[in-house]
């Protein structure tokens, strides 16, 4: 039976959010979205977030659904309303988060004609695989009414998801994995995004294989079970990178092999078998060419392979792994001022590895990865794919608001906390106790770590110069600040932060200016050749022939 209702075009758009459930709207008013927003006055149960930057939006919708598994929705005007979500759009789009974006639009007859603050965004939603969609919607098609059928079924010819693997394939992974002696699990954020930590921890267990995670995998095994070696790639442990480097079998679940894990392709785990399973098929072989591939869903493709495999003969090898993790541990140096890493090692013992981590994109972020451990899924939120800066706070935004109970720390470098720091306002309005924490160098601090080891140290546009105190950014928004200068106060200054709960409150923690991210792998390097530790100054490292 039909049940048609005569509603102009914005409330229609306002009944489809509701029916999906939607909690939050992150966004930002303008002449071609009016109509949306007056709908939004009769729809309460919507939550209208009223940001200071359309980018903030995106990466709060982001933040959303990270933390909680739910799409995140944003509205905006067109032209720069639009054009503004694009960073935000790419960063979801690069690591695969549920994002609709709805986007006013000049009316439809001047479609087409550079009216007034049109601008051609379909590209940006129909191209490469799917993630963020954005949705344009022209102001005459929001403003007239339409009798709409809330009963119709929704049908996408074509459009097909691959849930269950192929059952010959998966056998074929299970005869390949009781063959092996030295297994490793390479988790990706495609098992997160899946859900799929139960059955990860079961296959690791039963086989008795250890465990790595990629930067968006964290979470997806944790990462303080004895079988976890942390992350892997060009800032992962160095316990991690030399069990790529001798394992005899490499399974990679949701992850894509990107360059920072495989540094030199050609030199990467070349007497390894190597398995791959993903939802995507398109991942197959862009990169590497697994043995065996099974195209489906993490814990649907898990959940059949589980029963089908023993445990390994991996004794030796895993005291091998032993043996690794106490002679090459993450570590940093004591003296010099205060260390970021000390900081964020604190932090962890503080929360007992249990707050939800938002990070911004740099030195900072890799510090955090390596000494922010993550024991659960979607406790860890943070642009991989592209590395967008100034990401990390508003993502947190988002997620203490998808989270009230959980305790959400942003992680953020002076960059790029400075590229999106209007959203305290935001913060403060809604009183979210989210803690800022700044690692604070005065520098691009990765920027200027690579001109230090691979350009002679000839700084370039990497002096943050001209720094605010951002403590007193934050007072001027009402926000609690703390200063943190000392390494003889970071346990008294954090509990202090971490136990405010009258709204957000920033942590500036003034660290040494010239510290450097260790271990690392140079771009284009192989995995073998991982610098475990600061080289001397006198060793000239050649320019990386990689991605940066």
């Amino acid at each position: 039976m039909n049940i048609k209702k005569r509603m102009n075009g914005a409330q229609i758009v306002v009944e489809v959010i509701k029916n999906q459930g939607v909690e939050y709207i992150f966004g930002y008013p303008g002449g071609a979205c009016m109509p949306i927003f007056d709908a939004l006055v009769d729809a309460p149960e919507l939550k209208m977030i009223l940001v200071r930057h359309e980018q903030g939006a995106t990466h709060m919708a982001d933040g959303y659904a990270r933390a909680t598994g739910k799409t995140g929705v944003v509205l905006v005007t067109s032209g720069p309303g639009a054009t503004n979500t694009v960073t935000g759009i790419l960063t979801a789009h690069m690591d695969s988060v549920p994002l609709v974006v709805l986007t006013g639009q000049t009316i439809t007859p001047n479609l087409g004609k550079d009216a007034f603050q049109e601008a051609d965004v379909f590209h940006i939603a129909r191209t490469g695989r799917p993630g963020p969609v954005l949705v344009d919607l022209p102001k005459d098609v929001v403003s007239e009414e339409w009798n709409e059928d809330f009963s119709a079924k929704i049908e996408l010819p074509g459009y097909q998801v691959q849930s269950n693997g192929d059952s010959a394939n998966i056998k074929k992974v299970a005869e390949l994995l009781a063959k092996s002696k030295r297994p490793l699990l390479y988790v990706g954020a495609g098992s997160v995004i899946s859900g799929a930590s139960k059955q990860v921890l079961k296959l690791a267990e039963k086989l008795q294989a250890p465990v790595t995670t990629t930067l968006l995998g964290k979470g997806g095994f944790s990462e303080k079970h004895p079988l976890s070696v942390g992350m892997l790639g060009m800032h992962g442990t160095a316990y991690a990178n030399k069990t790529v480097v001798d394992c005899d079998l490499i399974m990679s679940i949701g992850a894509r092999w990107d360059d920072r894990i495989t540094g030199k392709v050609s030199e990467f785990c070349t007497n390894a078998t190597k398995i791959h399973i993903d939802i995507d098929p398109a991942e197959f072989g862009k990169i590497i060419n697994p043995d065996v591939s099974v195209n489906g869903d993490v814990a649907a493709v898990l959940d059949e392979l589980n029963p089908q495999v023993k445990k390994l003969n991996s004794k030796d090898w895993l005291k091998k792994i032993e043996m690794w993790k106490k002679k090459h541990p993450l570590k940093y140096p004591k003296r010099g001022g205060l260390r970021a890493q000390h900081v964020l090692a604190e932090l962890d013992r503080l929360t007992n590895s249990k707050a939800v981590i938002s990070t911004d994109v740099g030195q900072h972020q890799m510090w955090a990865a390596q000494f922010c451990k993550s024991t659960r899924e979607r406790q860890w939120l943070s642009s991989g794919g592209a590395g967008t800066m100034g990401y990390g706070f508003p993502a947190a935004i988002g997620a203490q608001l998808g989270k009230p109970k959980e305790l959400v720390v942003a992680v953020v470098g002076d960059g790029g906390f400075q590229m999106t720091m209007s959203e305290l306002a935001t913060a403060a309005i809604h009183k979210l106790p989210i803690k800022i924490l700044i690692i604070n160098n005065r520098y691009l601090g990765m920027v200027r770590q690579w001109q230090q080891l691979f350009f002679d140290n000839r700084e370039s546009g990497v002096n943050m110069e001209g720094n605010p105190n951002f403590v007193k950014i934050g007072e001027a928004y009402g926000i609690k600040g703390f200063h943190l200068r000392r390494a003889g106060d970071v346990t008294k200054v954090l509990k202090k932060a971490l136990a405010y709960s009258d709204g957000p409150c920033i942590i500036e923690a003034e660290v040494a200016k010239a510290d450097n991210v260790f271990p690392m792998i140079p771009a284009g390097a192989a995995v073998s050749e991982m610098l475990i530790d600061e080289p001397p100054a006198t060793r000239k490292l050649k320019k990386p022939v990689g991605s940066t």
